[in-house]
């Protein structure tokens, strides 16, 4: 049996350790400094109350084991890395920050195990999809990447409710864009490029966001006409948020832009995420588009109640380590999310919460189903956590 840390027993990394430790799979302890995070979860998870700047006592804590995810705050990631590379563990991350990617892969250099970060929602299972579906032609011209995690009943003027972590919602409001822009590289603005669509009927808008593309813009270099990532919410959000970052100055006052999300903006388990790629270019001499749709809704599984943003997000990055445990993807040096297969993502027993109708039967077993999804259209998806 693999031995796991998981850091941070947040609203994601606690998700992770209790679809781990549930799996039989996996002996899982969660990591966090504060005490009080550690309650409440499954007798199975062991805990340890740990400071995790403390490089020496982390390191003690990584010794020995398979492998560790972060589900900490980006700004300690690189705290983390280390200390998987000086105790020889595996290092998965659910990072979106772009910084803190960037020393991931420095880290990773030389590494006699694996370096694998950004495995969550987006980047995560965004990039998988745009891959595979850009592995479909012969000539790339536009690759769209679009995910939001909305709340089903949205109530207030921002149409939105806090459903992950609040740090990493303003940084990616706030951060440089990458992009690919006809054929040249670029960082584009936070909150620009504003677009509306429709999906199912329900009317949403798309805007400029930090760190969704993780590596596609290495990986599909020269090869693609414009590869963009935007954040989906709905109608009126982006105006609002630019008139609290730009014109009230809060861009610079990130601390106090957090404390008036957190005290004003309530937090929702009722929630949705819409998953939205499109992709065009030739194929055998024809101009072709191809687009993937799903929506994820929140519910519960054995009893756990989960959100839709928790289950998308931990699953990934289960996903992710179940893949590396058997291996099937590389055990050494930096490993990027495109390099895993999607099929192979979607037969795992974690990675079958993406599943649509359309994508066709999975096998394994039948335990592990959604047990009460909030609302859906079509099967409830499956989050096959049995061994």
């Amino acid at each position: 049996m693999k031995q796991i840390v998981v850091v941070g027993a947040g609203k994601i990394g606690s998700i992770v350790a209790e679809l781990l430790a549930g799996s039989g799979d996996y002996r899982v302890t969660i990591a966090d400094r504060e005490a009080a995070r550690l309650t409440g979860l499954s007798p199975a998870i062991g805990r340890e109350a740990t400071d995790i700047g403390d490089a020496g006592a982390l390191k003690t804590l990584l010794e020995g084991r398979f492998a560790v995810i972060s589900a900490a705050p980006y700004h300690l990631t690189w705290q983390i890395a280390s200390a998987a590379k000086a105790a020889g563990a595996h290092y998965l991350d659910l990072t979106e920050d772009v910084a803190a990617t960037r020393a991931v892969r420095i880290l990773a250099e030389g590494a006699g195990t694996a370096f694998i970060p950004q495995c969550g929602l987006a980047p995560g299972f965004i990039s998988i999809v745009a891959h595979d579906m850009a592995l479909r032609f012969d000539t790339l011209h536009d690759v769209r990447l679009r995910v939001g995690a909305l709340p089903v009943y949205p109530s207030n003027a921002l149409s939105y409710n806090l459903t992950w972590s609040t740090d990493g919602l303003i940084n990616e409001y706030c951060e440089p864009c990458e992009a690919i822009v006809h054929g040249e590289r670029r960082d584009t603005a936070a909150l620009e490029e504003l677009e509306s669509f429709a999906l199912d009927g329900v009317a949403y808008e798309a805007f400029n966001t930090s760190g969704g593309l993780g590596s596609l813009c290495e990986t599909l270099g020269g090869r693609v006409r414009n590869l963009n990532y935007r954040t989906i919410r709905y109608p009126g959000h982006a105006a609002i948020m630019k008139l609290l970052l730009n014109d009230l100055g809060l861009r610079r006052r990130r601390d106090v832009l957090k404390e008036i999300l957190e005290t004003s903006i309530p937090e929702t388990a009722q929630d949705v995420v819409v998953v939205f790629v499109t992709v065009s270019g030739l194929r055998a001499g024809r101009l072709v588009q191809e687009t993937y749709a799903h929506k994820v809704y929140a519910g519960e599984v054995r009893g756990i109640a989960m959100s839709a943003i928790q289950a998308t997000t931990a699953s990934s990055v289960c996903t992710v380590l179940d893949l590396l445990a058997e291996g099937a993807i590389p055990a050494k040096g930096l490993v990027r999310q495109e390099e895993i297969a999607l099929a192979a993502f979607l037969d795992n027993r974690f990675g079958r919460v993406y599943a649509r109708p359309e994508d066709g039967p999975r096998g394994g077993p039948e335990d592990g189903l959604w047990d009460r999804p909030n609302r859906r259209t079509g099967p409830a998806p499956r989050l096959d956590a049995a061994a």
